[in-house]
């Protein structure tokens, strides 16, 4: 019987408070701010992009370059 009292039912009383509901409502402000900080990044990585793509074409170029000579030496034995 005890455990029928205990366990969480229906609300059966509304709590009021004195804070006004909240409405949604675009953030403008930081919205703009967010805008800025990508726009600052934008201007500060894109012109390192070109030396980010030498490395990953060198890179691919020396794993390509590796993946051929372990065939050619797994056919020659």
């Amino acid at each position: 019987m005890a455990d029928e009292e205990e366990s969480p039912g229906a609300l059966r009383r509304a709590y009021r408070t004195v804070t006004p509901g909240y409405k949604s409502h675009t953030d403008r402000e930081m919205n703009s701010v967010g805008w800025i900080i990508f726009l600052v990044l934008l201007a500060l990585f894109l012109p390192l992009l070109p030396f980010f793509l030498a490395v990953w074409a060198l890179t691919k170029l020396l794993e390509f370059l590796a993946a051929q000579r372990g065939q050619s030496e797994e056919d020659e034995t």
